[in-house]
């Protein structure tokens, strides 16, 4: 199937397992945004490491939509990189939450390596990073 063009010389990333990507993203950015701004918001102090890091996730998961939606080699690019340090965060953020549970009073996007969020921030970066790869160039 030939690379689909969008824009010029732009390939699209957004088709196919591409579709589920972006849209997998788009929710992870609402529920990570959301819920780190109201923790940040309402009671920082009680955890602000955690905190911090959902906000983090969040924005990392907006960049990765942008993105994937842009399209193009650049574009491609970046999302490698932003999926790889995202798989990196979650898996060292999922050990130190199991390995000092103290250390985190309060859960983050990544604690667990995302159990409370049915380990989709664990699935999605090694999906996207074998999408990323797979996907035809334009």
């Amino acid at each position: 199937m030939a690379a689909t063009q969008d824009g010029p010389g732009r390939t699209r990333l957004v088709r196919g397992p591409g579709v589920l990507l972006v849209w997998l993203y788009g929710v992870m950015v609402v529920g990570a945004v959301s819920r780190s701004a109201y923790q940040i918001a309402t009671e920082f102090d009680r955890a602000p490491l955690a905190y911090t890091l959902s906000a983090l996730a969040g924005l990392v998961y907006g960049f990765i939509t942008y993105s994937l939606v842009r399209g193009g080699e650049t574009a491609r690019k970046a999302a490698l990189v932003c999926c790889g340090a995202e798989l990196a965060g979650v898996l060292v953020v999922g050990a130190w939450t199991m390995a000092d549970p103290s250390a985190f009073p309060d859960a983050t996007v990544w604690s667990e390596f995302g159990m409370g969020y049915l380990f989709i921030p664990v699935l999605l970066p090694l999906t996207a990073l074998y999408w990323l790869r797979k996907a035809p160039r334009g």
